[in-house]
């Protein structure tokens, strides 16, 4: 019982007079807890002004948060699951930073990887240099090294393995910050409003905060929402590589009925615990925040559970905690709106870049030395049948480009090492060959030469067979690029899928052609992904190095 423990904590009197002022410090304490229990009010639903002095309270606390080994103080609360009453509560909606409890909506992200079939079980996970730089505790996995989801899942909840959190969270997201904005959505979506996450481990940062309320409502909807996975949570121990990693909440085993599911610790959060106790049809979700030691807040969090247990209802009638839908649904269509500007600034500055590119181009007398040929076309022409001066490269978009224009006379020899045009070969006296309009010219040597030219018209006509089909699959895209050759773009995707660790494996590549104008280009992008995958791999790319954005197929 809660009276018991509280005097076990208390100091043993040497006087009378001590012992009087024992007794006096017990009453107190045993005549305030009850009114703080009485305290209680529904879980799921509080008022616009309760609402409104939690924001300010938020706003309050992050002001004053400057340093991470701040210690904000003690919270708790104990919600009954049954009936989503809280039956105690202390500083539940005050700022306090989550430390390793943060691990439960990392687990919850995964948990929706392997719901939605993007994971299973036994699918690998990629240990990155930044994962396994990751301060202890944690696995100690190296770079390259690969753990499977179910050890993953039982490393976390365990060992609360710093590492394998980091991994899981590159290789879902494919990148920590990315992953930590997927979790602040979640968690705000599920009605967490006074949270915000940084990382996936619960490692210091000063912005990694959440409140006693906020964690009790994620404790639920876990249960609630993935009861096959949730088990995990109970796993006394975890046997890998040889050592044997034992569960850090000692209750479990301990409390009769406790199913789980997490502990954590900084200096800046104290010590944390979020516990789920059933007991003769009864059901509480308990949180206690900011402990001064392991062992007092183990004490407390036993005190709390024996002296609340039998005080909430034995048949259910709360709802499930769920997903705000108006929430996520405002979250998609701002999405959506940014990627859609994204998507109309990236074309237009690809055009004007172009456009620019062409005008500042100096007109050169036709008989110069061409230019080097650079463009590489799909038809299979040698590159020495091709007529230098049509095969030079040149930007797509050629507004001084008049076609049948006059060409200095020169010898059949100047021309062959210069490079002029098929007419000024026929006017030198070359073999008939086949001219673009099918006429044929005359010469004196017979050279075989495939009509191709480099002008937008052939670079459309040429290119065509190598386009891809757009997916028909409904979802979120990313573009990584627009280039005037389909097999730059195809070259593109294939170094943005092979250099990003943790690519979403989901994601299709494909090369869609456009028209801008006298212009063709080849996108570069990958189809097949969520929204939030599609964000959190453009991020990524972009700190690769690749041009990137998302846009809705």
């Amino acid at each position: 019982m809660l009276r018991s423990r509280l005097s076990d904590r208390l100091p043993r009197p040497r006087s009378l007079a001590a012992s009087f002022a024992t007794i006096t410090t017990i009453l107190v304490t045993l005549s305030a807890i009850p009114a703080e229990a009485r305290r209680g009010h529904h879980f799921q639903h509080r008022s616009d002004s309760d609402d409104r002095n939690s924001a300010v309270k938020a706003r309050a606390n992050a002001v004053s948060d400057a340093v991470v080994g701040e210690h904000r103080g003690f919270s708790a609360i104990v919600v009954d699951a049954n009936s989503g009453r809280a039956l105690y509560s202390r500083s539940e909606h005050e700022l306090r930073h989550p430390a390793s409890v943060t691990k439960v909506m990392t687990l919850y992200l995964l948990f929706e990887q392997l719901e939605q079939g993007r994971l299973r079980l036994d699918s690998p996970l990629m240990i990155s240099q930044h994962a396994a730089a990751q301060a202890p505790s944690k696995l100690g996995l190296r770079p390259g090294q690969t753990i499977s989801v179910d050890n993953a899942i039982k490393a976390v909840v365990t060992k609360s393995a710093n590492d394998i959190a980091c991994a899981i969270a590159e290789n879902v997201a494919g990148d920590e910050h990315s992953f930590a904005q997927m979790m602040t959505r979640k968690a705000h979506a599920l009605g967490m409003r006074n949270t915000n996450y940084e990382n996936a481990s619960g490692l210091p940062d000063p912005n990694q905060v959440t409140t006693a309320y906020d964690l009790a409502v994620l404790g639920r909807a876990i249960q609630e929402r993935f009861p096959r996975y949730y088990r995990y949570f109970s796993t006394p121990s975890f046997a890998y590589n040889g050592a044997l990693h034992r569960n850090h909440n000692h209750l479990l085993g301990q409390v009769e009925g406790m199913d789980g599911i997490k502990t954590g610790y900084t200096r800046a959060s104290g010590f944390n615990l979020l516990t789920s106790v059933r007991r003769r049809g009864h059901h509480i979700v308990a949180v206690v925040m900011g402990g001064k030691t392991a062992y007092t807040r183990d004490r407390i969090m036993a005190g709390l559970i024996e002296e609340h247990i039998d005080g909430g209802s034995s048949v259910r009638t709360a709802a499930a905690v769920s997903e705000d839908p108006r929430a996520l649904q405002a979250q998609e269509q701002l999405a959506a709106e940014r990627a859609q500007r994204a998507e109309r600034a990236a074309e237009r500055a690809q055009q004007i870049a172009a456009e620019r590119l062409a005008y500042a181009e100096p007109q050169e007398d036709a008989a110069a030395e061409p230019e080097p040929f650079g463009r590489q076309l799909n038809a299979p022409v040698p590159a020495a049948s091709i007529p230098p001066q049509e095969s030079a490269a040149r930007p797509a978009v050629r507004p001084a480009f008049v076609s049948g224009g006059q060409k200095r006379t020169a010898d059949a020899a100047d021309l062959e090492r210069k490079g002029a045009s098929p007419s000024a070969k026929a006017r030198a006296g070359a073999t008939p060959v086949a001219a673009r309009d099918g006429s044929t010219t005359s010469g004196a040597r017979k050279i075989d030469v495939m009509p191709v030219s480099t002008t937008p018209s052939a670079i459309r006509g040429n290119g065509a067979k190598a386009d891809a089909v757009r997916p028909g699959r409904p979802g979120w895209m990313i573009q990584i690029g627009a280039t005037d050759d389909q097999e730059k773009a195809n070259q593109l995707l294939a170094r943005a899928r092979s250099q990003l660790q943790g690519f979403p494996a989901t994601a299709k590549a494909f090369t869609e052609k456009v028209q801008r104008g006298s212009e063709t280009l080849y996108r570069a992008r990958f189809a097949g992904l969520e929204e939030d995958t599609a964000q959190s791999a453009c991020k990524a790319l972009k700190r690769s190095g690749f041009s990137c954005f998302t846009t809705k197929n």
